[in-house]
């Protein structure tokens, strides 16, 4: 059998133990997604590139296995930039592999020729380009290391389309069989001498002798001295708070020794992204609330594996007189907007793991702390259930919130895509165990949904995933319902359904006064869902709120994806999003 690169590509992946592959088909890409079925590996392919990009992205932060997108060259290339952007600020291991033109008329005009490597090399941590097959073992392997090594994120491999096919078919369309290579004039005999060095230098290496050599990843090292010193400034703390980002859930295998170590040290800790849902719904230290007034109140705070951004007003949220204790992977966001007190250039799971084997809070000191704080959480949630408890035309969205937390198993999977209507569900919503909440991330990104779900659905197959969506980020991805339906990924979609882009609406109107371009229909998203092969569910009043769950459950169940149209009322639960 001829052996071609988009084997070698696929044997690479296969060697990683790369169970899915992301795409949407195109000839530059052909050999790499027929070589990938022909390992084994599964390929799924969606409707939109950005949407390969946002499953690889969440099949990787979810099992900590780098996700894999394949596209074509140009287009196919230019359409995952976003997902791109996000990946990179997400912290995520993903690897995109985009076609490209031919080597020798590379930049020469031919179909979807660019220069893919200026356009990503700002958005990636690594973009390289194969020039040879001699390199596909090495320059995949490298960007496997690279993408998973110190702060993880993603990397870009471009693959010339002569690459990926047979030598002998490559030949011929260069017209460099021996029968060829001498007839015609003096020019045409340099030219055809020029292809044929120039194959042959593309083709140096044999196929047969390429055999994957894996590179270790490396993660920066926790220097015991730090743990001790963290330690000591702790012990003289009354009010200590911890904060968890995302990049604390980097270890995947982790998550329980994390979770056992959060509950030694005893400090009372908020779980923001990917680590929602750590200590399960109702843990006692956990708090979900009025997180700004108690870092105004703490005397040490711990931020692990999230940078002083804008979530935390740049640093202002947190007491100026407090100690402030940083970890994290990566250099920059270690002293980003507030040069912390005690720096920990590390794993953050790592160090609070090692933390706790040395320290635990003691209780009596701490309950009062631990108090003042619950009792300032429970308001909160008072507050919550009173407005829940508004009825008005349709579905209060706090309401159906409410019954959908009681109806979630353990098993279940929150995938957030939007704004008014997520983040709404963001102070109702409880994951139950780690691992089982994916939002954006910082860049806020609207349209994640349907990859993110896919990734999922993928990474955990035993597990019910639910799409939040609001009404104006389903527009983004709804045709991906089609391949939930081909690639039969049951996933649960609710549509939070106002006709609005809620969350610019609310500072618009007020501030000047005008909806312009805030308005939607309240589309049938039921009826879209049926077409493309889904079952489509309306809920327009809230006594069917519980009922219109077990149905969808059951769908489900029986393979069948599902599309739940809400039509939710308008609130004051919240301002709006003009952020600074």
């Amino acid at each position: 059998m001829t052996i071609t690169g988009g084997d070698i590509v696929a044997d690479i992946l296969k060697s990683h133990n790369i169970p899915f592959l992301f795409t949407l088909c195109g000839g530059h890409i052909s050999p790499i997604l027929v070589g990938a079925k022909s390992k084994g590996i599964r390929v799924v392919d969606v409707r939109s590139e950005v949407n390969a990009v946002f499953a690889a992205d969440a099949f990787a932060r979810l099992t900590g296995i780098p996700g894999i997108a394949v596209v074509t060259a140009g287009p196919g290339v230019t359409n995952t930039v976003t997902a791109m952007k996000n990946a990179q600020m997400a912290q995520s291991p993903v690897v995109l592999l985009g076609g490209a033109a031919a080597t020798v008329i590379k930049g020469r005009g031919s179909l979807q020729d660019i220069d893919q490597i200026s356009l990503l090399q700002s958005i990636v941590k690594q973009a390289v380009t194969i020039n040879q097959n001699c390199d596909i073992v090495s320059v995949l392997e490298h960007a496997l290391k690279v993408a998973q090594s110190d702060t993880p994120g993603p990397v870009f491999v471009e693959c010339p389309i002569d690459l990926l096919y047979s030598e002998e078919l490559v030949r011929e369309w260069y017209g460099v069989k021996s029968d060829t290579a001498s007839e015609g004039g003096i020019k045409s005999k340099l030219f055809q001498f020029y292809l044929d060095h120039h194959v042959n230098k593309m083709f140096a290496c044999d196929f047969d002798a390429m055999e994957p050599a894996h590179e270790s990843v490396t993660i920066p090292e926790l220097k015991p001295e730090k743990v001790e010193k963290a330690k000591q400034a702790i012990e003289k703390s009354k009010q200590p708070l911890l904060i968890i980002g995302s990049q604390a859930m980097l270890c995947q295998g982790d998550t329980e020794l994390l979770q056992q170590a959060v509950q030694k040290l005893g400090i009372p800790v908020y779980l923001t992204g990917m680590a929602r849902g750590l200590m399960g719904k109702n843990h006692p230290l956990q708090l979900r609330h009025s997180r700004s007034a108690a870092l105004k109140k703490a005397d040490l705070v711990i931020l692990a594996g999230m940078p002083c951004d804008f979530r935390l007003n740049y640093g202002r949220s947190i007491n100026s007189k407090a100690l402030l204790i940083g970890v994290n992977r990566n250099k920059k966001d270690l002293t980003l907007n507030r040069k912390p007190d005690l720096g920990i250039q590390s794993d953050p799971s790592s160090f609070l793991v090692s933390l706790s084997s040395v320290y635990s809070c003691d209780e009596k000191v701490i309950a009062p702390w631990l108090n003042e704080l619950r009792t300032a959480d429970d308001a909160r949630n008072q507050g919550i259930a009173e407005k829940a408890a508004v009825k008005n035309d349709s579905v209060n969205p706090l309401r159906f919130f409410q019954e959908l937390d009681a109806f979630l198993d353990q098993k279940s999977i929150i995938v957030a895509d939007g704004g008014d209507f997520v983040a709404t569900a963001s102070y109702i919503l409880q994951p139950r165990k780690p691992l089982s909440w994916l939002d954006p991330g910082v860049f806020g990104t609207l349209g994640v949904g349907a990859g993110f779900a896919m990734g999922a659905k993928l990474s955990s197959n035993d597990h019910e995933v639910w799409l939040i969506y609001g009404d104006g980020a389903a527009g983004y991805s709804l045709q991906e319902i089609d391949t939930f339906v081909r690639h039969r990924l049951p996933i649960i979609a609710v549509i939070g359904n106002d006709a609005s882009w809620a969350q610019i609406a609310r500072d618009q109107v007020v501030v000047l006064k005008d909806d312009v371009a805030t308005t939607l229909r309240q589309t049938d998203y039921h009826i879209v869902a049926e077409g493309f092969g889904a079952k489509g569910l309306l809920l327009d009043h809230e006594e069917n709120i519980t009922n219109t769950l077990e149905q969808a459950r059951e769908f489900a169940g029986q393979g069948i994806p599902v599309v739940i149209n809400v039509l939710i009322d308008k609130t004051d639960f919240r301002e709006g999003s003009i952020s600074m």
